[in-house]
């Protein structure tokens, strides 16, 4: 079903989430600054909030379907889809199957 979605999808950048020492000595989980990795996903809507009133916040939610080889991807992860940053606001879901079907969903909202 999604495999060839998957393969021809829309491509987007993942940040991967690494632990860092901050200047004070601490352990600081964050996207990773050393740069993105290139991905092919296909991208399913799940639900927005359109801003009616100046003042109010527009949220869009969208379920990004992504190979199974992606690793080190969590809640601090970033992804750039379509010229726009977006956050992970889900943890990363596996669905395992055979070869060609297994894949992680990842929920991911727009930044303001």
């Amino acid at each position: 079903m999604v495999s060839v979605q998957r393969r021809r999808g829309q491509k987007a950048r993942v940040w991967r989430t690494v632990e860092v020492t901050d200047s004070r000595g601490n352990t600081v989980t964050m996207a990773d600054p050393a740069g993105p990795i290139e991905v092919r996903a296909t991208f399913i809507p799940q639900r927005s909030a359109r801003a009616e009133v100046p003042g109010q916040q527009q949220i869009n939610v969208t379920r990004m379907v992504v190979d199974a080889h992606l690793e080190g991807v969590s809640l601090w992860s970033r992804v750039e889809y379509a010229d726009r940053q977006w956050d992970v606001v889900s943890p990363p879901a596996y669905h395992h199957g055979d070869r060609r079907t297994r894949h992680w969903s990842i929920d991911i909202r727009e930044r303001p």
